[in-house]
């Protein structure tokens, strides 16, 4: 199972076993990682799952969609590395992945 590491705003990590095939917002929800508040659930509608992708995994976690990259206009403080949380598919690929949380959402 891959594990997933949360850095929240003020550096605590939380490290995480996800499940293949769920997304990173999900598994931030399903171990109450604050600073995720994912208010559409996951629909890519808002932009309440904001993360900041770790350097090291930009180009594993892949570019935004369109949609995507819509909603990030209304995130708080976008970064070259910006992500949805809910548009991050959890594979093998991603163990280790290290995302940040904001200082705040949207």
């Amino acid at each position: 199972m891959p594990k997933i590491t949360y850095v929240t705003s003020d550096g605590k990590s939380i490290e995480v076993d996800a499940e293949i095939g769920s997304t990173v917002m999900e598994n931030a929800v399903k171990n109450s990682v604050p600073g995720i508040e994912a208010e559409c659930g996951g629909a890519c509608a808002c932009a309440t799952c904001h993360v900041y992708v770790d350097e090291a995994w930009a180009a594993k976690t892949g570019e935004p969609e369109v949609m995507e990259e819509d909603m990030l206009d209304f995130a708080y403080d976008v970064q070259p590395t910006s992500r949805l949380s809910c548009q991050i598919k959890v594979a093998e690929e991603l163990d280790g992945l290290v995302v940040k949380v904001p200082e705040r959402q949207a």
